[in-house]
Formats: C-alpha cells, structure tokens, sequence
C-alpha cells in the first residue's frame, strides 16, 4: 500500500514530463525520419546522412566540442581553487567578512537574467567599447577575432558560483579529523589535498563535471544575444544550427540535430557516471 501512495505522489510529475518532454520528443524522432518534399515520406536515416554533409552542422559541431573542451575544465579548476580559498577563510575565525564578500561576489551572477548581463557584456566588448576605450587606440575585435575567449570568459563568470557551491558542500563532508591527523604527523598542504581532500572529492568533481558540460551547452543565449543569430563563426555553434532551422521550419534537420544533441549530452553523462563508480 505504502508503494502504491507514493506512486500518486509522484504521478503528476510523471504526466508533466511525459506530456512536456517524452511526447514531443517523440514527435522529433517521427519527423527525423520523413523528407518533408516528398510530402511527408519516410526516408530512414536520409536527413542524419544529410546532416553530417552540412558545413553549417558541421562548423557547429566543432565548435561546440572545442567550447567544452576548452571552458569546462577551466571552469572546473578556477571553481576549485575558489571554494578551497573560502573554506580556508571559513575555517579562520578572523575570515568572516572576507568569507561572505566573495560568497556573495561569486553567487551574484547566477542571479543577474542573461539579458541585463549581454547589455554588459555589450558595452565591455563592443568595437567602440570600454575595454577598447582602456586597452587600444585602434579598436580590438572582440566579439570577432576574440570572439571565442570572450564566451569562454561569460561562460566562467556564469557558472562559476555554482560549482564552487558544490565543492564547498564536498570539502564541508570530509571529515576535519583526518587533516588534523595529516597536519599533526608532518604532511605538506600538496599531501593533504592530494591524499585527503582530493579522495574525497572525486564525486563531487564528476559532478561538477557533468554540470559544467550541460551548462556549456546553455551557453547560446547570453551568444545569441551578444552577438546575433549568427555570430562570428569560431562561436557558431549547434544551438544556432538548430535555431536557424526553426526559423526557416525546415523541422526535418532540426529533429535530426536534436536527436545527435541529445545522444551526445547522454554518452558523455554516462560516460562520466562510468567513471565515477569506478
């Protein structure tokens, strides 16, 4: 009886996902599969084939890869490095202020909307912006030739908070006898962390990981905003690909892409969950 009341509870999350998210994702993969100018055929994998020989999708693709590859450790170990900076000022009882300033300076801007951010990024990157106001004479390109390391840059800043957060949560779970124990028996800072702290933290880096790799891919509209729907093309990414084929409702690619999107973001998740049961 206890199992059939808590299936009640959970039932309306169950038809809201379904009608919301398996449903349509159903549709997606039915009209993957159709030529809509032969008037709705099946075709098999004609629009997947079609997809990998679009120099669109393709320069998406890349650029998505290298986006992850690049910003996701880097996010990673510079949100790292911050919670192991506040835990060390959390554990000094002289650290309380400096503590709460850089919390709050951190979490800031996972509160500010995308759009007032852009309008901020705008007017710092810009042609005639700030920065080219501080920094060069003759104006510096950006949002083009350093189009790239600037989403990265918005990327960090974003997301950041988040991941420090969790890693707070995991240094806060490892138990402070064990370092006591490390720095009472003569080990350095580089052992504890290497052979406590580290350990202990290893879930919480997959974690992180995983996190840092979905948001990556959310990364398209403070650049859809920023820059347009197409941007300079070393941030062209998949997320444009598929806007632009909603815009001209050529709804075949867009299902085709979306369904490769989706088959990449779950083979990494359970690649990573692979190595973190491991």
């Amino acid at each position: 009886m206890k199992k059939n009341y808590a299936f009640l509870f959970i039932l309306p999350g169950l038809l809201g996902f379904a009608a919301f998210f398996i449903l349509p994702f159903g549709i997606a993969v039915w009209y993957a599969f159709l030529d809509k100018a032969a008037g709705g055929k099946f075709v098999g994998l004609t629009n997947f084939i079609n997809l990998f020989q679009n120099k669109s999708y393709l320069l998406g693709l890349k650029n998505t890869v290298s986006f992850i590859a690049a910003a996701a450790p880097l996010n990673i170990l510079l949100s790292l490095s911050a919670a192991l900076l506040l835990d060390s000022l959390r554990r000094k009882k002289a650290g309380g202020k400096a503590y709460q300033f850089f919390t709050l300076a951190f979490l800031i801007p996972l509160v500010i909307p995308s759009g007032s951010a852009s309008f901020f990024w705008k007017i710092l990157f810009g042609k005639n912006g700030q920065l080219n106001a501080w920094l060069a004479p003759d104006s510096i390109g950006w949002l083009t030739d350093y189009a790239q390391l600037v989403v990265i840059i918005i990327f960090i800043w974003k997301n950041i908070g988040y991941n420090m957060v969790l890693f707070l949560a995991g240094l806060a779970a490892i138990p402070k006898e064990y370092r006591e124990a490390a720095e009472v028996d003569g080990a350095s800072r580089f052992q504890v962390f290497k052979n406590i702290t580290a350990v202990y933290l290893a879930p919480t880096f997959i974690l992180t990981l995983i996190m840092s790799v979905i948001n990556s891919f959310k990364v398209f509209k403070e650049v859809y905003l920023l820059m347009g729907a197409y941007p300079h093309e070393s941030v062209y990414t998949l997320q444009h690909f598929m806007n632009n084929m909603f815009y001209s409702l050529d709804y075949q690619k867009l299902s085709a892409a979306s369904i490769v999107f989706v088959i990449i973001i779950a083979g990494i998740t359970q690649f990573l969950f692979k190595i973190e049961r491991k």
